[in-house]
């Protein structure tokens, strides 16, 4: 599966959940959210034994894994890749500073809150706004693409998004019953 269709695949999934919180009567909406939940949980614990399995053969067979940015939103999404939120943020950092240095801007890294990303942005084109818009959307394009389970991204130095962005990760969340939760960038 490409990424353009997995993000389709999201985008269809995101809308049957909707579809299925909607069904008026409560018992089939229930049914149809246990069944949701019941793949998940069979999905997830199948992943968890394929890296176990894995694990034993060294990390070099799990780190090949998580380049693939499916491979890494699944295990993102069902809480079993091995970086944590910090390091995948980091490594989205790195991927980008070459390109906003080369048009004189820089980033500071200043820590998660709450799931939060906070940022520091300086340089030149902080005060163009078109060049802040589409720093802005790199930076949180490449966040999001190394770790969609980050809350939101806050970035001094460049005025916040006038409009909510309109992806949304749609996530099951592990825990008491996999309750259904939708996860966006603006924290939903």
């Amino acid at each position: 599966m490409q990424t353009g269709e997995y993000s389709k695949r999201m985008g269809d999934i995101e809308e049957l959940v909707r579809k299925a919180e909607s069904i008026p009567d409560p018992d089939s909406r229930a049914a149809a959210l246990e069944l949701a939940r019941a793949v998940m949980e069979l999905h997830g614990a199948g992943l968890a034994k394929i890296i176990e399995i894995l694990s034993e053969g060294g990390s070099s067979t799990i780190d090949s894994l998580v380049r693939s940015d499916l491979i890494s939103s699944l295990l993102v999404l069902h809480d079993l890749h091995p970086d944590n939120l910090e390091t995948r943020v980091t490594q989205a950092l790195d991927s980008v500073l070459p390109y906003l240095r080369s048009h004189g801007g820089d980033l500071e890294f200043l820590g998660i809150q709450e799931g939060t990303v906070r940022l520091r942005f300086q340089g030149s084109c902080r005060n163009c706004p078109g060049s802040a818009i589409t720093a802005r959307e790199v930076i949180e394009n490449a966040i999001y693409g190394k770790a969609p389970d980050a809350a939101g991204v806050e970035i001094e130095g460049i005025a916040p998004r006038t409009a909510p962005a309109d992806e949304n990760l749609v996530q099951l969340e592990p825990g008491d019953g996999f309750p259904l939760t939708r996860v966006g960038r603006d924290g939903l």
